[in-house]
């Protein structure tokens, strides 16, 4: 019996080892990378928006799908970044599995749980991007209020509410951390790159990381303020994130210079999509 399973185990890690390796799994990837970029394009567009006080969509990635789904080029380009991000699940989801050898003990645990937790990301932006191509689109910032709402209806609720939104900020100080001390680089095949792109690559990825870093920092610190004054309206997300910076003093520039940053991210994705090891 044991001998049994090991060499099923065997089989699998092989049949995973060959999807890993399969290069039509990597052009996809590829191209989910430009379909990603294009998203974050669109919700910089948003901000910036939402920063000059004109009526807006969602400022999040839906927001983005929603408004890519009014125009027949862009419903194709949600059905292409539809099959891109699935294929950006399936690999973070394989590397997960038997991926970052290059790391040992703590450390490669904790890439490959990242891995896990990104396949889940890009699953779900793959289902909302389709759900938009196809005319059924959905509200992530509803649904997360909605969720915060549930969760706030018990006595434990704002406690777990709460702990999310400490989990959160930390995600955004994580991010911009990576950012500042240029990790991304080390997925980069930086020998393929010239040194203008490089130059490129790295002021778009530290811009881009620092941006999302405070962006989720904030939806983070809105998280625990719903937990506090148990209001679930706090609790949209990226939307509520950017509005609440379009509020502040000088809000319309701030949103303005995180907008630059999105916009900066979703560049950094086209040169992943072309030098990003896969």
């Amino acid at each position: 019996m044991a001998s049994g399973m090991t060499t099923a185990q065997t089989a699998a890690k092989s049949t995973a080892h060959q999807a890993a390796n399969s290069r039509s799994l990597e052009l996809l990837t590829r191209i989910g990378f430009i379909g990603y970029g294009v998203v974050h394009l669109v919700v910089a567009w948003l901000a910036v928006q939402i920063a000059t006080g004109d009526p807006a969509r969602e400022g999040d990635q839906t927001g983005a799908f929603a408004e890519l789904a009014e125009h027949t080029a862009g419903r194709v380009l949600l059905v292409v970044t539809m099959v891109g991000l699935a294929a950006m699940a399936v690999w973070q989801g394989l590397l997960a599995v038997i991926g970052h050898r290059e790391e040992t003990g703590a450390a490669r645990v904790w890439q490959r749980v990242g891995s896990a937790a990104r396949a889940v990301v890009y699953a779900v932006l793959a289902v909302s991007a389709g759900r938009a191509a196809f005319g059924n689109p959905s509200s992530s910032a509803g649904k997360q209020e909605g969720a915060a709402a549930g969760v706030m209806g018990h006595a434990w609720g704002p406690w777990l509410v709460g702990l999310v939104g400490l989990g959160v900020a930390g995600l955004g100080i994580g991010l911009a951390v990576y950012g500042i001390a240029r990790k991304f680089e080390r997925r980069l095949k930086q020998g393929e790159m010239s040194a203008t792109a490089r130059k490129a690559a790295t002021a778009t990825g530290m811009t881009g990381y620092v941006a999302k870093g405070v962006a989720y920092g904030i939806v983070g610190v809105l998280l625990l303020q719903a937990a506090w004054t148990h209001d679930p309206d706090k609790s949209r997300g990226l939307d509520a994130a950017l509005r609440t910076l379009a509020a502040q003093p000088y809000g319309g520039l701030l949103l303005g210079l995180v907008a630059a940053g999105i916009a900066a991210f979703g560049a950094y994705c086209f040169f992943q999509s072309r030098y990003r090891k896969v």
